[in-house]
């Protein structure tokens, strides 16, 4: 990730000046202010080249806080093949926006190209002048570091991010960040009976694994810990119920978007020492036809004691996702949120620029999520969670089936979530954690999706 470093003059030719008033701006020359005077009110961001370097100026009044980010990522693309800059801007809040937007832009999931060193970009160091405080650069630094990471493993493909990689992967940056790492293996799940994960995980040559990562300062706010489930289904064919390969089974590595949602947020908070407990649970299994595949017309009786008749193996995700959730119920938490990749129906809903959320706790946790999104442009969208759609989950055979009817998918899914959890709960279903095309800052690939959201309503718990 590029360094960062806070200066208190500028010694860089290239640089890039965020203010309000052009005419306030001491680090301009007069013929400079006149070039970015004409166009300073029309044009938010503005460069201009000469043999002594790129001077940019960003116009930052009365701009919305994703407009800051944005700027970041505009004045990254013209800057990104060269080594260095200056960014000046007195305003801690807009710098750290900025810094925000450039640094997510210059994110490159390169692992696998054979010229990697020839497409890496450039740009490596960047000097600040600002009123931020070194504590501030870094907690963004960090955070962004978080969201790297959480791209990184959903970027990989389960060749290498397997099951059982994944959890060393949480093990890793638990040893880092100083957070906790339970690891419970194929032989612990069996004796917990873990139906759901060890149903889904029957057609897998590779065996399951259900990591528990706890951040527990001694300083935490809350007395009952919030508790995080993220789906770790590290690749999907659909089961026995195959999905079909073009734009579906193709870049099905990213259903595990949720767990990397959940370890990343955890490994913020970790790193900036947030004074939260947070508790995240992730089950990880990949989905595949195989073995002795779970089939159409099983019934799994899973963590709980529930029955579950299954109707598509295509539905795997609240498979895991429920044991999970039923075994999140033994810390007695204030709250519990899932995260997944879960359904298609939320992608048909609102598209991949936000996600969706529903659940049953308490108001204040839902307007506060909801408020984080757009804090963050890291945006969830409300769905009703009325008792109506319980009724679709309902079976002939068994206690619930594991699909719901032809519409509102995204809500039948949380509705069978919610069967399994006894304290207050919020579903999150991950429909933008991968992008097919660029959307500026978050760029191509695995956005992590979640990780600032969460991140900062769990920060904001804390104050």
């Amino acid at each position: 990730m590029i360094q960062v470093t806070k200066v208190k003059n500028r010694k860089r030719n290239n640089k890039v000046i965020l203010t309000d008033e052009i005419l306030d701006s001491k680090n301009l020359n007069a013929e400079e202010k006149k070039f970015f005077k004409r166009k300073f009110k029309t044009n938010k961001v503005q460069f201009l080249k000469t043999t002594k370097g790129i001077t940019f100026v960003v116009n930052t009044k009365k701009e919305p806080s994703d407009n800051i980010r944005t700027a970041g990522f505009k004045v990254h693309q013209e800057l990104k093949n060269i080594k260095n800059c200056t960014i000046i801007c007195k305003n801690a809040t807009n710098m750290l926006l900025f810094l925000e937007g450039f640094i997510l832009s210059n994110y490159q999931f390169l692992k696998y190209f054979g010229d990697a060193k020839e497409k890496v970009n450039k740009i490596n160091s960047l000097h600040v002048i600002t009123n931020a405080s070194d504590k501030e650069i870094t907690a963004q630094l960090n955070l962004l570091k978080s969201v790297y990471w959480a791209k990184d493993m959903v970027n990989e493909p389960v060749s290498y991010l397997n099951a059982i990689r994944i959890a060393e992967e949480f093990e890793t940056k638990g040893m880092e960040a100083n957070f906790n790492v339970d690891i419970f293996e194929q032989t612990k799940i069996e004796s917990l009976k873990m139906g759901g994960l060890l149903a889904v995980n029957q057609g897998s040559e590779t065996p399951a694994t259900f990591t528990i990562m706890e951040y527990k300062p001694k300083n935490a706010v809350n007395k009952k810990p919030y508790v995080l489930v993220g789906k770790g289904v590290v690749y999907d064919t659909g089961g026995l119920s195959l999905k079909p390969t073009p734009n579906s089974m193709d870049f099905m590595k990213t259903d595990m978007g949720g767990a990397a949602c959940v370890s990343g947020t955890i490994y913020a908070l970790a790193l900036n020492k947030i004074p939260v407990h947070v508790i995240a649970l992730v089950p990880a299994t990949d989905n595949r036809p195989g073995k002795n595949a779970y089939a159409p017309g099983d019934v799994v009786t899973m963590f709980d004691g529930t029955t579950v008749e299954v109707l598509n193996t295509d539905a795997e995700g609240r498979m895991v996702l429920a044991d999970a959730i039923a075994y999140a119920n033994k810390y007695k938490p204030e709250l519990i949120i899932d995260a997944a990749t879960l359904t298609g129906a939320s992608v048909r809903a609102v598209g991949v620029k936000t996600a969706v959320f529903m659940g049953n706790a308490k108001e204040k946790y839902m307007k506060l999520l909801e408020k984080t999104g757009q804090e963050t442009h890291d945006r969830v969208v409300r769905f009703p969670f009325w008792d109506e759609w319980k009724e679709e989950m309902k079976s002939d055979i068994a206690d619930l089936k594991n699909l719901g009817g032809p519409y509102a998918g995204m809500i039948t899914a949380g509705k069978f979530l919610e069967h399994f959890a006894e304290f207050p709960y919020i579903h999150i279903d991950l429909s933008n954690a991968y992008l097919h095309s660029a959307n500026n800052y978050n760029g191509k690939g695995a956005t992590g999706a979640g990780v600032r959201l969460l991140y900062n309503f769990f920060k904001e718990l804390s104050n």
